[in-house]
């Protein structure tokens, strides 16, 4: 598995980790609040069950022997909803007192008796109770019992109540809670997605520009290495000609030296870990000391010719000699016809505009735009050289741009903000 599938696989494993995470917090957020709202629904319904029975039950009144008279409590009872329903005589036989003619809430019988004789059985302790009614609506019950003068139990009240419309509009708050968890958790997975691209798209181009500079690596290295095997052999074969095998070794080698610093400042410019140094640069002996380096290594018959006029630029002087360099060295390597020396004409002039042009076969129609690229700057040569003298233009403010020459070849122009 290469490593960008493992990036890749990451940001997918991140993203999950991220909508899971806030799957649990929702759904968990969600859940404590359809639980506490089930709860307050139910002790409302019970106070107001509670306030019921104890205003029946405030009906009581009692005989000259102490007995209990129940029927003074009918005046109490509303046929309103909840619906009120008495049981007397629990210590014998439970008998109903009183049910309302329409009730709202149609219980049934024996879930009233068993209310009653849970009273019984818990010494005259209110209950409460969820049922089913005849009809199928679910039903809330609570039972309270009323005593005598001699603190003996002697009837219960139960109030009953109809909870279908509150169970409704709980199922309703639940649907909708639950919904956009949904929502939120697909929004977050989203947002997940997107952060998770965000974190892994550095990893991503770190891999991509080492895979340029393998790829750079591997296509600049292997011509010159085996011309260098080449060059081994014929000197291994041919005795006369070892000297001047030697002098072409010692010059494809500095190549490669120069091959490979390219190679390494382009990797460090596209990685972003070379710093541009702001300071104040003598453009002119900058480029004439670019121009006597670029002497030095070329031909005896090369001709470079300089005309500078002084000027300050704010700059880093090593990138800027190292673009310089480039354009110099592109210029005598194809900028003459073949079996003709080259002839390079540097111009600086005062608002920091540096021109190479050469005497060479000149820029074919349609590839000026795409010269600054890789691997586009003819055959035989990388590309890398004009590629990275264009990246070092746009970091000091300027541009790299090519076109004719008077010289009847290529003329390129490094422009560079002058110091203010």
């Amino acid at each position: 598995m290469n490593a960008p599938t493992r990036v890749r696989r990451l940001r997918r494993r991140l993203t999950a980790l991220y909508a899971l995470t806030s799957a649990v917090g929702l759904v968990g957020l969600a859940t404590f609040a359809v639980h506490s709202d089930a709860v307050s629904r139910h002790k409302e319904l019970d106070s107001s069950l509670n306030i019921a029975t104890s205003q029946a039950m405030s009906g009581i009144s009692y005989t000259a022997d102490g007995k209990v008279d129940a029927s003074t409590m009918l005046g109490y009872l509303s046929p309103d909803c909840p619906s009120l329903f008495v049981y007397l005589d629990l210590n014998h036989k439970v008998t109903r007192g009183y049910a309302p003619p329409y009730p709202c809430a149609h219980v049934a019988d024996a879930d009233l008796r068993a209310a009653t004789e849970q009273l019984v059985r818990t010494n005259d302790a209110a209950t409460y109770r969820s049922v089913r009614g005849t009809d199928g609506h679910p039903l809330r019950l609570y039972a309270d019992a009323f005593d005598d003068d001699n603190n003996t139990t002697v009837g219960a009240v139960i109030a009953v109540a109809d909870t279908s419309s509150d169970e409704a509009a709980h199922q309703h708050l639940e649907l909708l809670l639950y919904s956009g968890c949904a929502v939120l958790v697909l929004i977050s997975a989203v947002i997940g997605h997107l952060l998770s691209g965000r974190a892994t798209r550095p990893a991503l181009a770190a891999i991509r520009q080492q895979e340029e500079f393998l790829a750079d690596t591997a296509h600049d290295l292997r011509s010159p290495a085996a011309a260098l095997r080449g060059l081994a052999e014929t000197a291994l074969r041919d005795d006369s000609a070892r000297d001047a095998a030697l002098q072409r070794t010692v010059r494809l080698a500095g190549r490669m030296g120069e091959l490979v610093d390219d190679l390494l400042t382009r990797a460090r410019l596209s990685s972003g870990t070379a710093d541009v140094a702001a300071e104040p640069v003598r453009l002119d002996l900058l480029v004439e000391a670019a121009a006597e380096d670029a002497r030095a290594s070329a031909s005896s018959a090369d001709t470079i010719t300089l005309t500078a006029q002084p000027v300050i630029v704010t700059g880093d002087p090593a990138l800027l000699r190292r673009a310089v360099g480039n354009l110099l060295g592109n210029a005598l390597t194809h900028g003459h016809r073949p079996g003709e020396p080259a002839h390079v004409a540097l111009t600086v002039d005062a608002d920091g505009t540096v021109t190479v042009d050469d005497a060479g076969p000149g820029i074919p129609p349609g590839v000026a735009e795409s010269l600054f690229e890789r691997f586009r700057s003819g055959s035989g040569s990388t590309g890398l050289g004009l590629s990275i003298a264009s990246w070092v233009a746009r970091a000091h403010g300027g541009k790299l741009t090519a076109g004719p020459s008077p010289l009847g070849g290529a003329r390129f122009t490094l422009r560079v903000a002058t110091r203010r």
